[in-house]
Protein backbone atom coordinates (compact mmCIF):
# COMPACT_ATOMS: atom_id res chain seq x y z
CA UNK A 1 0.00 0.00 0.00
CA UNK A 2 1.37 3.32 -0.85
CA UNK A 3 0.93 6.26 1.23
CA UNK A 4 1.49 9.89 0.15
CA UNK A 5 1.66 12.76 2.70
CA UNK A 6 3.18 16.28 2.90
CA UNK A 7 6.72 16.14 5.30
CA UNK A 8 9.13 19.04 6.74
CA UNK A 9 11.52 15.93 6.55
CA UNK A 10 13.39 17.59 4.01
CA UNK A 11 16.89 15.37 5.19
CA UNK A 12 14.95 12.08 4.01
CA UNK A 13 13.87 13.72 0.41
CA UNK A 14 17.19 15.16 -0.02
CA UNK A 15 18.50 11.61 0.53
CA UNK A 16 15.99 10.18 -1.83
CA UNK A 17 17.06 12.87 -4.09
CA UNK A 18 20.16 11.92 -3.69
CA UNK A 19 19.91 8.14 -4.84
CA UNK A 20 18.08 9.17 -7.54
CA UNK A 21 19.55 11.77 -9.37
CA UNK A 22 22.76 12.18 -8.11
CA UNK A 23 24.08 8.59 -7.58
CA UNK A 24 21.99 7.05 -10.35
CA UNK A 25 21.41 9.45 -13.19
CA UNK A 26 24.55 10.94 -12.51
CA UNK A 27 23.29 15.02 -11.57
CA UNK A 28 26.00 16.98 -10.58
CA UNK A 29 25.48 17.61 -6.74
CA UNK A 30 25.20 22.02 -7.49
CA UNK A 31 22.58 21.16 -10.17
CA UNK A 32 20.51 19.41 -7.49
CA UNK A 33 20.77 21.15 -4.45
CA UNK A 34 19.51 25.00 -4.44
CA UNK A 35 17.62 27.14 -1.82
CA UNK A 36 13.81 25.98 -3.06
CA UNK A 37 13.81 23.50 -0.50
CA UNK A 38 13.05 25.89 2.66
CA UNK A 39 10.14 27.44 0.67
CA UNK A 40 8.47 24.39 -1.30
CA UNK A 41 5.79 21.60 -0.12
CA UNK A 42 7.55 18.16 -0.17
CA UNK A 43 5.72 15.09 -0.41
CA UNK A 44 6.84 11.51 0.83
CA UNK A 45 5.56 8.68 -0.40
CA UNK A 46 6.01 5.41 1.78
CA UNK A 47 5.37 1.67 0.99
CA UNK A 48 4.96 -0.57 4.10
CA UNK A 49 7.22 2.23 6.37
CA UNK A 50 9.60 2.52 4.32
CA UNK A 51 10.45 6.31 2.22
CA UNK A 52 10.44 5.19 -1.16
CA UNK A 53 10.06 8.38 -3.52
CA UNK A 54 9.67 12.09 -3.07
CA UNK A 55 8.30 15.23 -4.67
CA UNK A 56 8.60 19.18 -4.43
CA UNK A 57 6.07 21.60 -4.99
CA UNK A 58 6.21 25.27 -5.79
CA UNK A 59 3.45 27.91 -6.19
CA UNK A 60 4.30 30.27 -9.09
CA UNK A 61 1.25 32.89 -9.15
CA UNK A 62 -1.90 30.77 -10.61
CA UNK A 63 0.96 27.33 -11.45
CA UNK A 64 1.96 24.83 -9.30
CA UNK A 65 5.32 23.74 -10.19
CA UNK A 66 5.77 20.01 -9.37
CA UNK A 67 9.71 19.34 -9.60
CA UNK A 68 12.14 16.36 -8.39
CA UNK A 69 10.14 13.73 -8.53
CA UNK A 70 11.84 10.37 -7.58
CA UNK A 71 11.08 7.03 -7.03
CA UNK A 72 13.67 4.24 -5.47
CA UNK A 73 14.46 1.72 -8.79
CA UNK A 74 13.30 -1.24 -6.33
CA UNK A 75 10.09 0.86 -6.29
CA UNK A 76 9.93 1.82 -9.62
CA UNK A 77 6.25 0.39 -11.40
CA UNK A 78 4.68 0.51 -8.16
CA UNK A 79 2.44 3.33 -8.90
CA UNK A 80 4.31 5.30 -6.48
CA UNK A 81 5.70 8.33 -8.86
CA UNK A 82 2.01 8.71 -10.15
CA UNK A 83 0.47 8.40 -6.27
CA UNK A 84 2.88 11.31 -5.90
CA UNK A 85 1.83 13.21 -8.77
CA UNK A 86 -1.62 13.10 -8.13
CA UNK A 87 -1.07 14.33 -4.66
CA UNK A 88 0.70 16.83 -5.87
CA UNK A 89 -2.09 18.00 -8.38
CA UNK A 90 -4.93 17.71 -5.60
CA UNK A 91 -2.57 20.01 -3.29
CA UNK A 92 -2.68 22.39 -6.44
CA UNK A 93 -6.27 21.98 -7.11
CA UNK A 94 -6.88 22.54 -3.54
CA UNK A 95 -5.32 25.89 -3.48
CA UNK A 96 -7.48 26.88 -6.53
CA UNK A 97 -4.45 27.06 -8.89
CA UNK A 98 -5.38 27.45 -12.64
CA UNK A 99 -2.07 24.77 -13.58
CA UNK A 100 0.21 22.37 -13.10
CA UNK A 101 3.39 22.26 -14.74
CA UNK A 102 6.64 20.35 -14.86
CA UNK A 103 9.59 19.78 -16.57
CA UNK A 104 9.60 16.27 -17.22
CA UNK A 105 13.09 14.18 -18.44
CA UNK A 106 12.40 12.65 -22.06
CA UNK A 107 11.75 8.83 -20.80
CA UNK A 108 9.48 10.20 -18.59
CA UNK A 109 6.90 12.05 -20.68
CA UNK A 110 4.55 9.17 -21.69
CA UNK A 111 4.14 8.48 -17.92
CA UNK A 112 3.01 11.67 -16.89
CA UNK A 113 1.00 12.15 -20.49
CA UNK A 114 -0.82 9.25 -18.84
CA UNK A 115 -1.63 11.32 -16.33
CA UNK A 116 -2.94 13.55 -18.36
CA UNK A 117 0.12 16.24 -18.75
CA UNK A 118 0.56 17.81 -22.54
CA UNK A 119 3.86 18.70 -23.57
CA UNK A 120 4.72 21.90 -25.35
CA UNK A 121 8.23 24.22 -26.36
CA UNK A 122 11.57 22.39 -27.52
CA UNK A 123 13.27 19.83 -25.55
CA UNK A 124 16.03 21.01 -23.52
CA UNK A 125 19.33 19.87 -21.33
CA UNK A 126 18.55 20.73 -17.49
CA UNK A 127 21.47 18.99 -15.58
CA UNK A 128 22.77 16.92 -18.94
CA UNK A 129 19.48 15.08 -19.29
CA UNK A 130 16.74 15.85 -22.26
CA UNK A 131 13.41 17.38 -20.65
CA UNK A 132 10.78 19.15 -22.04
CA UNK A 133 8.08 21.23 -20.28
CA UNK A 134 4.56 19.82 -19.54
CA UNK A 135 1.27 21.51 -18.40
CA UNK A 136 -1.95 20.27 -16.60
CA UNK A 137 -4.99 22.59 -16.51
CA UNK A 138 -6.37 22.41 -13.28
CA UNK A 139 -9.37 24.90 -14.05
CA UNK A 140 -10.78 26.24 -17.31
CA UNK A 141 -9.18 29.85 -17.96
CA UNK A 142 -11.07 32.93 -16.68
Amino acid sequence: MISVTQTRDITTCRALRRIVFIEEQGVPEADELDDLDDIATHLLAHIGGEAVGSARLLTLGDTGKIGRVCVLKHARGQGVGAALTRAAIDHFAALGLAKAKLSAQATALPFYENLGFTAHGPVFLDAGIDHRDMQLLLRPPA
